[in-house]
């Protein structure tokens, strides 16, 4: 297993019912989409940069440790 996954079985493993319902509050909602919009329109500054790639990154994270969650609830665990 390497790191990534292993970080994501952590999070998914804690309670997979919170994790599988998790959802970032409005406001970093609308930040993220914010960030994608600039982005797009080439308007991002490096902190904005680096804020994207981080947030993008954690949303992967989170969409893998939420299947893994569900998984984890449909085997009973």
């Amino acid at each position: 297993m390497n790191v990534y996954d292993e970080i994501v079985e952590f999070i998914a493993s804690r309670n997979p019912q919170e994790v599988a319902d998790f959802q970032p509050s409005e406001a970093a909602r609308q930040r993220f989409w914010g960030l994608i919009e600039a982005d797009k329109e080439g308007q991002l500054n490096e902190a904005d940069r680096a804020e994207l790639d981080r947030a993008m990154e954690l949303e992967h994270l989170m969409r893998l440790a939420k299947a893994r969650a569900r998984q984890l609830m449909a085997h009973g665990h």
